[in-house]
This record gives structure tokens, sequence and C-alpha cells, in this order.
């Protein structure tokens, strides 16, 4: 089934983040443009990979109904995906989710189904979504639940598509720093890593207000990082380092990546390149780092990349900050 633009998934550039990073020290910055591949994210990856190994177990088949709960990239990549294969996609969603997501995913053919009300019991919209995901897959026929919080085919996306990627371009890498979510991405690097017995330190980034690193659960402004509850993969102690990132120091990240490296990322990008900030000063020198860039930031014009709301938002950031 790997055919037409599927076949273009992975396999994303490195690319140097010489101004970004400047510095005497001979220390190396490397962004993985996951950015790159065709819908826009790193959900790419797992997404093929999921209903792929899905369609080859005979658990779906062109006609099926998939449904996933998810907020963006994951339910892009998996619209995208599945109108390409002739199956029905339904993304769960809550109030979170970006207006101009759900066009996305409408103009792949999906289908959306709106959670309005959180979780009784804990106050979260996941438990919500992952309710409406139990009860629409139980009264369609033919229909299947992904399941990215818990499906071994989203972080061995990773372990055999992300990280060997990597290690083949640059041989050998110090430092590699990503988001978590589902936690997909960063524990797939993880279990490679260690089962190859390299000497990589892995460095997980989330969003102040999550709880997936044991934090105080708060309010966040932008979805596809960080939880309410902690995932399966999260479960995992996979990581070296754990840093929580505020939503203002995302934004104010974003825009330097763009403004010196001409690099139009997402929040989850911005909190990986400020949370490697908050400790190059404690790097070796001459160490070699890479850095997920998750996804496009074209997703986060009205937010990240628009100086009213950033403004609005957050009135602490300078002038400086706020302008390319």
């Amino acid at each position: 089934m790997n055919e037409g633009w599927l076949t273009q998934i992975g396999h994303t550039p490195l690319v140097l983040l010489s101004k970004l990073f400047a510095n005497s020290r001979g220390i190396k910055v490397y962004g993985k443009l996951e950015m790159m591949n065709p819908t826009g994210s790193a959900k790419d990856r797992p997404a093929l990979r999921i209903i792929q190994k899905a369609y080859e177990q005979g658990r779906i088949n062109r006609g099926s109904v998939i449904i996933e709960s998810s907020s963006g990239n994951m339910a892009i990549s998996l619209a995208a995906i599945c109108s390409y294969w002739g199956m029905k996609f339904i993304s769960v969603i809550d109030p979170r989710t970006a207006a101009q997501n759900i066009s996305i995913m409408k103009t792949y053919g999906a289908e959306v189904s709106y959670v309005d009300s959180p979780d009784p019991v804990t106050g979260e919209f996941l438990p919500a979504r992952l309710e409406r995901v139990r009860q629409l897959t139980e009264s369609l026929p033919n229909s299947f639940w992904p399941n990215q919080y818990g499906n071994e085919h989203n972080y061995m996306a990773h372990y055999e598509g992300t990280i060997p990627e990597i290690i083949e371009t640059l041989g050998h890498i110090d430092y590699i720093v990503g988001g978590v979510s589902t936690c997909g991405t960063m524990f797939g690097c993880s279990r490679y890593i260690h089962d190859n017995n390299l000497t990589t330190k892995v460095v997980a980034v989330d969003a102040v207000g999550s709880v997936i690193f044991g934090g105080e659960k708060g309010s966040r402004r932008f979805p596809g990082l960080g939880a309410g509850i902690i995932p399966p993969f999260g479960q995992n102690q996979f990581m070296d380092y754990a840093i929580n990132v505020t939503d203002r120091d995302m934004v104010v990240a974003c825009r330097e990546l763009a403004a010196q490296e001409s690099i139009l990322a997402g929040p989850s990008t911005g909190a990986v390149i400020a949370a490697l900030q908050s400790i190059i000063a404690n790097i070796p020198d001459q160490s070699t780092c890479i850095v997920i860039v998750h996804d496009r930031g074209e997703r986060y014009m009205d937010t990240v990349f628009n100086d009213e709301w950033v403004n609005e938002q957050f009135r602490d950031i300078s002038p400086l900050e706020r302008s390319f």
C-alpha cells in the first residue's frame, strides 16, 4: 500500500542551525526537518505505519472507517492517508482545536466529531474524546481506532525511521531534543539509542501545564504538546533530561528561529529550541545536537506569528522579540 506521495514520507533533511546556535565552543546543532514530510509534520510517519500495519494484518480494508482522537497534526496525516487509500476518517476534537486544522482535515474529506465538555472526573478533554472514540467504533461497522497513544507502531516509526536516518547521516550525535505528547517520537528514539548501545542523551520537552513529567496540571494555549494525563509511552523513563517550557518561551523561540534561520515552525518546535537554549551552557564543547522540527509554522499564523495576538497574550515580550 505504500505508493504515490506516501513514498515520500520520512528521509527528511538535516540542516545546521549555524545562526541561531552560533558559538565558539564547537557545538553544532542540526534541525531534523520533520516539517518537510508531505502533510507538514512528524505525524506522517506513525500515521502511515499504523494504517499500513493494520491493513497488512487484515484489521482494515479500503472501505474502513478510521476514528482517532487528535486535535492537529495526527488528524491531518490520517485524513490525507485515509483519503488516498479510500477510507473514511473521523477526527474527534475539542474546543482547543484550531479552525485552520479543522479546515485542512475537512479538505482531505475527514469528518469531525466535536466533544464540547471535558471528562467529569479528571476535568480533561482527552478522556472524554477517547470515550467518544469508543462509542463511535462500537456503533460504526468496519471501524478502527489507531490508538496513537498506545500503538507500538507509533514509536516504531521513529525507531526504524527518524533516529536511524540521523545516525546514518551524522554517524554520532551527543544530544537529541524533541517534544512529547503521545511520547512516540522520543520513546522510539530512546529505544533505538538503548538497543544500539549509543551514548546519545535524550532530552524530552513538554509544556508547562502538562502532567507528563509529573508537573502540576494547568492551562496550555497550544495543542500538540503535552497532555492532561500521562500517556502509556510516557510511563516509561526513557529520557535523560525532562524540561518544561512555557507558552511564552515557545513563541519567542519560534520567532527567533524564523528570524535567524528563516524556518517557520510551530510551537512544539519552539519548545524544543527553548529547551536546548536553556541547557546549552552545560553541554560539552564539540558536541553534536539534534532538535526535532516537528511541524510547519503556517498553521499558527493567527497565533504564534500574529503580533496582535502575541501582544494580547504575552505583554512582557519586548517589541524586538515580537517582530522579525
